[in-house]
């Protein structure tokens, strides 16, 4: 299943060009894990306060298309794969029909002290619906 999450271009997204800035790409695609990641069932606040959280551990991204101010735009998340520790998702950003921006991020869930540590079984079973289906 992919998670969708819209996202809209506001003038502060803009460099001078007038275009999205672009490590501001990888602000949108966190806003849309984390809506992912409640969408999944998981409590961040609570899985903080039992001392765990996920961080990226890797990204790969490519910029294809500029996005401009007041664009409509749309985040499409899709879980790639499950590890002991953590999981990687396609995340990609499209303006109605053209792919503007696509990345692979790599997370990993840590420990209080910093250590990596197992992805719980919950955690799991509700990352699992974001699997990427076959063929997409």
């Amino acid at each position: 299943m992919t998670h969708r999450w819209p996202i809209r271009v506001y003038y502060e997204d803009t460099d001078l060009a007038g275009i999205v800035y672009y490590a501001n790409y990888l602000r949108f695609i966190e806003r849309a894990r984390s809506e992912l990641v409640r969408a999944a069932g998981i409590d961040q606040v609570a899985l903080k306060a039992a001392g765990l959280v996920f961080v990226v551990r890797r990204l790969e991204a490519d910029y294809l298309s500029p996005a401009r101010f007041d664009d409509q735009l749309e985040v499409h998340s899709r879980l790639l794969e499950m590890t002991g520790a953590g999981f990687s998702l396609s995340q990609e950003i499209w303006r109605d029909q053209t792919l503007v921006f696509r990345a692979v991020v790599w997370l990993v869930v840590i420990n209080a002290k910093g250590r990596v540590t197992r992805l719980a079984a919950g955690l799991r079973a509700g990352l699992d619906a974001f699997t990427a289906d076959v063929g997409r």
